[in-house]
């Protein structure tokens, strides 16, 4: 007996759906990309059209609020300039900023203590973000100083502070 195929791969080209991820670097052969994708999208059964969903877009419509913990220095750094490069900083630069996020910087106290770290912080506090200060404390490093993340009760309390304000929290 002959096995039978039971899997989609086995189906002819033409009956079969294809969705195609296409990761590209920095590279300067990126520039072969165009033809590239002209050429994928010739493939019988390659999606043509815009309806899948736009994951950083839905994520920024499904979330009543963002909680950034830790945002690292070159996170702030990308968000304060508005870069977008990852998943993360592309839902924050997409935030619908009548919705609360709040930002928890964490970082080395050298870091924080360097003049452009106030900048960014006060960049994202005109965006309407909440800070959740970082705190003083040894750091894993071994310094002692600025920058460790504020403690899990400190930024609990904070959202539910500022939710109770949006009037779609009730504290106990």
């Amino acid at each position: 007996m002959e096995p039978q195929a039971s899997c989609s791969a086995a189906a002819p080209l033409t009956e079969r759906k294809f969705h195609v991820l296409v990761g590209v670097t920095g590279s300067v052969a990126a520039l072969k990309l165009p033809l590239l994708v002209s050429r994928l999208l010739e493939i019988p059964g390659i999606w043509k059209h815009r309806s899948d969903p736009v994951l950083h877009i839905d994520l920024r419509r499904w979330a009543d609020f963002m909680l950034v913990a830790p945002l690292d220095a070159n996170t702030l750094g990308k968000v304060a300039s508005g870069i977008c490069d990852n998943l993360l900083t592309c839902v924050i630069r997409a935030w619908d900023r009548s919705k609360p996020l709040f930002f928890c910087p964490a970082m080395n106290t050298a870091m924080w203590e360097h003049p452009i770290t106030a900048q960014q912080v006060d960049q994202l506090k005109a965006f309407g973000y909440v800070e959740i200060p970082c705190v003083a404390k040894k750091l894993v490093c071994g310094d002692q100083g600025l920058g460790a993340m504020a403690e899990v009760g400190t930024i609990v309390d904070k959202v539910k502070e500022v939710l109770s304000q949006h009037g779609g929290f009730q504290q106990n």
